[in-house]
């Protein structure tokens, strides 16, 4: 699989198969999954049912999350990048989400950074996305920290999933005058 991003510390792919037992270590992990809704999956199957669900995303809508591997081990670190949500979010519908999820043990490393600020130059300069947006719960002020420090602003706070958010976005400065 060809890399789509490349960073000083990380290269950015596709999600493939072989990506299994990262994505099992990554979606398994209760802390992992402590702001997403407490509801991390059980066994390697359900993480290829996580992977097929991607994949399905880059056929049906030309982009997904992408697998973020560290160069220097080759490693899975987790995923990152866009999902074209299409079904209405906080009055907002057919927008492209910025998101990541890493490993517990790569957390601190500033990988979520790193790599969303790839995402986003991507998505800007090879997309030509007028705008991205981001939410993170009320509470994961790490998550917060990242999106600040990508450059994203946060606009206001609405309620998903009956949990308070903060809806982030950022706007490509090819189109602040649109």
């Amino acid at each position: 699989m060809g890399i789509i991003i490349e960073t000083k510390r990380l290269l950015l792919r596709e999600l493939v198969a072989t990506d299994e037992q990262g994505i099992y270590e990554l979606d398994s992990d209760p802390e992992v999954h402590r702001y997403l809704g407490n509801n991390p999956i059980k066994d390697i199957k359900q993480a290829r049912q996580v992977i097929t669900f991607i994949q399905q995303q880059y056929v049906t809508n030309g982009i997904g999350r992408l697998a973020i591997i560290e160069k220097e081990t080759n490693s899975f670190v987790g995923w990152g990048g866009f999902k074209l949500i299409t079904e209405p979010t906080n009055g907002h519908q057919g927008y492209h989400d910025l998101g990541y999820r890493l490993i517990r043990r790569y957390w601190g490393k500033g990988y979520a950074t790193e790599s969303s600020l790839a995402v986003v130059e991507y998505g800007f300069n090879q997309l030509n996305l007028p705008v991205i947006h981001a939410m993170a719960n009320l509470e994961n002020l790490s998550s917060r920290k990242v999106l600040e420090k990508t450059g994203f602003k946060n606009i206001e706070t609405f309620d998903y999933d009956s949990i308070p958010h903060c809806w982030f976005k950022i706007i490509n400065p090819e189109h602040l005058g649109e």
